[in-house]
């Protein structure tokens, strides 16, 4: 997908963890599951589809012996079957099917589906034909080409019209190919199927019937289905639904011979006197895995959380309001039961009987087979402070109701738009531990809180913390509460009660005023190109969007020289495009473009515009062919107009610190924080400081993003070289920042100064337009709601800009 291709290209740290992406993604299929729209029980390595539940449609018929020796139809084919109570759509469907062993996939052999099912309707879908000829199939009601085997294969009915990737077996399903099967046979010697075993290996004369007339369903296609004799039925069959209502009795019922005259109807057993076998602390247990898994129970409590909505969790929390008095073990459980099985709501008092799982190191009852609402009761959230005791943690309170009494903070928001999650944490945001003394990632670890939205859809058309306004980094939340979850490796809350977040971090429309006579800029584009499709815009409205948000940003910077980063390395035609389009803003001629003299062989390279107005250019600009170099820095020395003082600027970007193959000796990752290639930049940072000297280069003044936090080796190279950082020295430590990774806040853009240059520093500034906003703000027509879109400056690009005053003697203006 170009959204996450795009988030580390390679001039960014790294890739993004995304455990969040895959626990979403199992998720996903689990609520799939209990929307019975997947197949269950699947012995292989990749993550399993789940039971079908009463409603969805199944496959109730496999035949694939048509037109051999002794078969009673010339054709293959496959029955569908509506085992629910409602009419179901099959329009974008399609029937899916490959070997049963071999490394072909799904998609390879697709069949399209459409039309729509009544409860209890047949579907018959012809397939290929043999080369004996023998009996004609029924009325079809699609016609395909595919050829099953006549002994052993797998059939899938996918919720897509899009071919699947994956086998099963050689090729595993990811969750989300998984997540798009509605069922699945595997017969024969099948190694992908539904339970324990496949159903039977078939003959030219056998089909494998599912039984019951289509309506059972174990959750296992040994048990579900037989091999037997060929019935093929269509939408023409009389409909058959499943559990249809017996004839009414008599108002007198017969008695056997044998009975007593006297005797009387048993009478039937209210399920809430059916009580609770076991408390859920007994199935929780003082340990991360439950000591009953595997084992039916029936549990009561109290619903504390409802998610039952097919787009959410497709299930519910309840806790014990009478819990154990041991602290270790906790007193709430996830029911994986959909309100289709039986809609509860917070405040109810449940009955749960179920099968105690571990899903991904969560403890749920799953299938449930019995929920009964048994009258009300209320939970009281426990209350937690953060950050967490050391070696404290959150198992007591697995699916348990808590409150966060303090306000917490937003530290991160990059899956705010993809998954409806952000992280927030106490104490304030979260800082890269190389960016500054004193952080403790162990501490921060012990702060933070994932916080989800609650659904189990991925780019959710209504993002949640949008409205009234949309979420930034340093927005908190006070009296947080919600359910405490688990699942791939990290607890997270589901919050029960709206959360709203106060604008604790304000926009600020213009940077804050850093004095001077010239004003120097630096700022990382996010990939400025011309050329579509490529590392930028990939269509004409995504550049334009691209294209009003960096000239708003430029604008609002109004520096009299910008050093620019990520623009393409087309010669002059990305950057005289800013600079044109800036200038139709600002006024014509009111800004000019450097030629960069060796811009490099990247796809983009460093540049600089600067006001000739304010600026005279001293002599040629340069650069290096030094080829520690991958993107050549661009040095200009100016005066102001009129003369005067001269400066020299040197517009940098260093090598990311994204890990690839090339990455060898001191450029792997050192486990030291800095990444792969920090002894690149290191030697990038030398060579810097090597340009200075041997070019005499008066007054440097060296910027631009250098891909190294505050305290790391590059950094502490270019200072012990004699370069002061202008950030540290005038920039406040909570604000000096000017990237988000990974949830934590820290500076790759930097501007150091020399020696004598630093007494003309009149101020710094770090404008957070970017950093601070989430990426659903950005140019990107995908997965942005429209309505967000704003052609301003903020989350124009993902690093935010610098600003430095400088007050030069001499010259005019």
């Amino acid at each position: 997908m170009r959204a996450l291709s795009r988030a580390f290209p390679d001039d960014h740290p790294g890739g993004r963890d995304l455990r969040r992406g895959v626990r979403r993604g199992a998720r996903a299929v689990a609520a799939l599951a209990a929307a019975g729209l997947l197949t269950a029980g699947v012995t292989v390595a990749s993550p399993a589809p789940a039971s079908a539940e009463p409603g969805a449609v199944v496959i109730s018929q496999v035949y694939g012996g048509g037109g051999n020796s002794g078969a009673p139809y010339t054709n293959d084919y496959v029955e569908l079957f509506n085992r629910g109570t409602a009419t179901i759509s099959l329009d974008g469907w399609s029937l899916q099917y490959t070997s049963a062993t071999g490394t072909g996939q799904f998609g390879s052999q697709k069949q399209d589906l459409s039309g729509s099912l009544a409860p209890g309707q047949y579907h018959l879908v012809q397939l290929a034909a043999g080369s004996t000829p023998s009996g004609t199939l029924p009325s079809a009601d699609t016609v395909g080409t595919l050829s099953l085997s006549a002994t052993a294969g797998k059939v899938a009915l996918v919720r897509s019209a899009t071919g699947l990737a994956c086998n099963g077996g050689s090729s595993p399903c990811t969750p989300e190919q998984t997540a798009q099967i509605a069922d699945l046979v595997g017969y024969g010697t099948a190694n992908y199927f539904e339970g324990t075993a496949a159903a039977p290996g078939l003959s030219n004369s056998t089909a494998a019937v599912r039984a019951g007339g289509g309506c059972a369903d174990t959750d296992d296609n040994a048990a579900d289905f037989a091999a037997g004799t060929p019935a093929p039925r269509n939408t023409a069959t009389p409909p058959a639904p499943c559990g249809a209502a017996s004839p009414s009795p008599s108002a007198s019922p017969s008695v056997s011979p044998s009975a007593s005259p006297s005797a009387s109807p048993t009478p039937s057993t209210d399920p809430c006197d059916v009580p609770a076998n076991r408390q859920i602390a007994e199935v929780q247990g003082s340990g991360a895995a439950s000591p009953l898994a595997g084992q039916t129970v029936r549990v009561e409590g109290v619903v504390t959380g409802d998610f039952q909505a097919t787009n959410q969790l497709s299930g519910f929390y309840f806790q014990d309001p009478t819990p154990d008095a041991d602290p270790a073990t906790s007193d709430g459980l996830f029911a994986f039961a959909r309100a289709s099985f039986k809609d509860v709501k917070a405040g109810d008092r449940v009955l749960v009987t179920g099968r105690v799982t571990e899903f991904n190191g969560l403890t749920e009852l799953s299938p449930v087979t019995a929920v009964d609402v048994c009258g009300t009761g209320t939970i009281t959230p426990k209350t937690y402070d953060l950050p967490r005791a050391d070696g404290a943690t959150f198992e007591p309170y697995e699916n348990v109701l808590v409150t966060f009494p303090e306000p917490l903070t937003v530290t991160d928001h990059y899956n705010l738009g993809r998954y409806g999650e952000v992280t927030v944490s106490a104490g304030g945001r979260l800082f890269q531990p190389t960016d500054r003394p004193g952080v403790n990632p162990a501490l921060d670890a012990r702060r933070s809180l994932l916080v989800d939205d609650g659904s189990s859809t991925e780019n959710p058309a209504t993002i949640p913390y949008t409205t009234p306004q949309v979420v930034r980094l340093g927005d908190t939340a006070v009296g947080m509460t919600g359910v405490l979850t688990y699942g791939f490796g990290e607890y997270l809350l589901e919050p029960t009660k709206q959360v709203t977040f106060l604008r604790t971090n304000p926009r600020l429309p213009a940077p804050l005023p850093v004095g001077g006579n010239v004003r120097v800029a630096s700022l990382n584009t996010l990939n400025w190109f011309t050329t579509l499709g490529s590392r930028g815009a990939d269509t004409a409205e995504e550049q334009q969007r691209q294209l009003k948000k960096t000239v708003a940003t430029l604008k609002g910077l109004n520096a009299d020289v910008v050093g620019l980063m990520e623009v393409e390395n087309n010669g002059q035609t990305a950057v005289n495009a800013l600079v044109d389009a800036l200038n139709a803003e600002v006024g014509a001629g009111t800004y000019a473009a450097l030629t960069h003299p060796y811009p490099g062989t990247d796809a983009i390279h460093v540049a600089a515009i600067y006001k000739p107005a304010k600026l005279t250019p001293v002599g040629q600009t340069r650069s290096s062919t030094d080829p520690v170099f991958r993107r050549p820095p661009l040095i200009q020395t100016f005066r102001r107009a009129g003369g005067g003082q001269p400066f020299t600027l040197l517009v940098n970007h260093f090598k990311s610190k994204g890990c690839d193959e090339e990455a060898t000796g001191g450029d792997t990752d050192q486990g030291d924080g800095q990444s792969c290639y920090n002894a690149e930049r290191v030697r990038q940072a030398k060579a810097v400081l090597g340009l200075i000297d041997s070019m005499d280069l008066p007054n440097p003044l060296v910027i631009g993003d250098l891909n190294a936090y505050g305290e790391e080796d590059p950094i502490h190279t270019l200072e012990t070289g004699g370069l002061t950082s202008l950030s540290k020295r005038f920039v406040p430590a909570a604000q000096r920042y000017s990237y988000l990774f990974d949830g934590l806040s820290g500076e790759l853009d930097h501007a150091m100064a020399g020696k004598q240059l630093v007494k003309r520093v009149t101020g710094a500034t770090i404008w957070h337009v970017n950093a601070d906003e989430p990426r659903i703000l950005d140019y990107n027509l995908e997965y942005n709601p429209p309505s967000l879109y704003r052609p301003d400056a903020f989350r124009s690009s993902d690093h935010d800009p610098l600003l430095i005053g400088l007050n030069l003697p001499g010259g005019k203006g």
